[in-house]
């Protein structure tokens, strides 16, 4: 005799799987840790203060 399947703990079951895998692929996807992020923040000050250092001072007295 055939096992009995309750459709509506089947179909919960397959939505929580499918929600799980995206997130999975999410986490890949978009996931960075603390220090990747220090990192890239860093790096961008660093970029900033160099394109700084080289740009011209520019006096409005007329010099």
């Amino acid at each position: 005799m055939a096992e009995i399947l309750s459709f509506s703990k089947a179909r919960k079951a397959k939505a929580r799987a499918d929600k799980e895998q995206l997130a999975a692929e999410n986490r890949v996807k978009f996931g960075r840790t603390k220090s990747d992020k220090q990192r890239e923040t860093a790096q961008q000050a660093l970029d900033a203060r160099k394109i700084d250092a080289h740009l011209r001072d520019t006096d409005d007295t007329g010099k």
